[in-house]
């Protein structure tokens, strides 16, 4: 049930426009004799091989993102886990404190790449006020005694943090070539009107009907596969099968709050 499900959801109002414009660009060029015959290879050159160029591109894009946006959550547990190790013995607090202030922070970014990219400008910079408060706090760990050396590797965490950060959200903010994806667009949307003339000078060769379902499934799969890749394209706003879920609560969880809650 979870392929079909899968299989469908690439499906949407655009795959039933494209079917009709199709069957009635068949019709009229049937009705009013309008034929022509042209080599069925320009659809793979034209439009199938830049699309499925966009695809792997936009995948690609996805790994890239899921690999840094790993790097940014294994560095945020390094820094929990390292607060908790040693500045627990100066503080009691401060491994809590930190707690909270990663978790916020995760909570914010999840929920700014969910937002259009004009939107979430808007709060980039409390995102890095939040990078900054972590820094800031680790002056307090200078203060009540943590040595320098494990300090600065703290910093080093923060430091990585904001690099994993930076990384993801350039995945964010800039997409697949622009003007590829227009270019494959205006053909896959207007296939089905240069369709018609080839199904009539086919329709006496096919029983009755069948030239109508082949312009519907030409149709149907340009259009499902223009539909895979905008899924894709944005990893991040929770409307394809493919997206990365950001498990802020998952990493909450791990960051035990003791040696003994870890066994």
């Amino acid at each position: 049930m979870n392929t079909f499900k899968s299989f469908f959801s690439i499906f949407n109002y655009k795959t039933l426009l494209a079917s009709l414009v199709s069957v009635l660009s068949v019709y009229l060029c049937i009705r009013f004799g309008v034929k022509a015959e042209f080599p069925l290879y320009l659809i793979s050159i034209a439009i199938v091989f830049p699309i499925v160029f966009s695809i792997d591109s936009a995948y690609k894009r996805r790994e890239h993102a899921l690999q840094y946006y790993a790097d940014l959550k294994g560095h945020a547990l390094s820094l929990y886990l390292a607060i908790r190790e040693w500045g627990n013995v100066y503080d009691k607090d401060m491994a809590a404190a930190y707690k909270i202030q990663i978790k916020e922070l995760f909570h914010l970014i999840s929920s700014t790449f969910m937002m259009k990219p004009k939107e979430a400008k808007a709060t980039e910079a409390e995102i890095y006020r939040r990078f900054s408060d972590l820094s800031e706090g680790l002056v307090h760990a200078r203060n009540v005694g943590v040595e320098a050396g494990l300090l600065s590797r703290l910093h080093q965490y923060v430091s990585k943090m904001i690099i994993g950060y930076g990384i993801v959200r350039n995945v964010f903010y800039y997409r697949t070539p622009i003007t590829l994806r227009a270019y494959s667009k205006v053909f896959i949307y207007f296939f089905p009107i240069l369709y018609g003339p080839y199904a009539a000078s086919t329709y006496e060769d096919y029983s009755y009907g069948i030239a109508y379902l082949i312009a519907v499934l030409y149709s149907v799969i340009l259009v499902s596969l223009d539909n895979l890749q905008e899924d894709l394209e944005n990893p991040f706003d929770q409307v394809g099968e493919d997206d990365i879920n950001f498990e802020v609560e998952e990493l909450s969880h791990f960051m035990f709050d003791s040696k003994r809650q870890d066994k």
